[in-house]
């Protein structure tokens, strides 16, 4: 039961801590926590920095090469 929450949650989340973990080559728990943790302390303030890094995760591509061609119009 709680593996299969895990694996769900894992599957849905943006994949910042992940990405955290991997530069910093920690565990991805250890990074989970530390969010977590820092949630308590700072009352939410880093889950601004949180969807913010995920927005930046998403787009890092177009970020990157913001003038690159596109095969089609539909490629956004």
């Amino acid at each position: 039961m709680i593996s299969a929450i895990k694996t769900w949650f894992e599957q849905q989340a943006f994949g910042v801590c992940e990405w955290w973990a991997q530069k910093l080559n920690v565990k991805t728990e250890q990074v989970r926590l530390s969010f977590i943790y820092l949630s308590f302390i700072t009352a939410g303030a880093n889950l601004v920095v949180y969807l913010v890094m995920a927005f930046v995760l998403q787009h890092k591509e177009r970020i990157k090469h913001p003038f690159r061609k596109r095969s089609t119009v539909w490629d956004l």
